[in-house]
């Protein structure tokens, strides 16, 4: 109901959240996977050129953290928890790694 109502007080327009998900809906009827795994890799290679590796540390080590204060949040209870990384690589280190992968990438194509 409050669609309806925002439309009515919009001239009938509607709104940017359900004009993006009713075209959301209507791509994912018209395209398979195919389609969507071509735009995340022409998307990836645009971005690629566009960013250094300062960019990919910068969203390795954001999502990096995410990732942890999920998993702290499932452990919290757990009593065998010996250490925040459980012998895993850190944040830091996936985001720093992972930076410099893609900036090898970058610099070989």
């Amino acid at each position: 109901m409050a669609n309806q109502n925002n439309r009515n007080n919009n001239d009938e327009k509607m709104s940017l959240e359900e004009a993006g998900r009713k075209g959301g809906e209507a791509t994912s009827k018209n395209h398979d996977q195919e389609f969507y795994e071509e735009i995340g890799r022409k998307g990836g290679e645009a971005t690629s050129k566009n960013h250094g590796q300062e960019f990919y540390e910068e969203i390795g080590r954001k999502g990096g953290e995410a990732r942890a204060d999920q998993n702290d949040s499932n452990n919290s209870g757990n009593s065998n928890n010996n250490s925040r990384n459980n012998g895993k690589m850190s944040r830091e280190e996936a985001g720093r790694k992972g930076g410099e992968a893609r900036a090898k990438q970058r610099d070989n194509n």
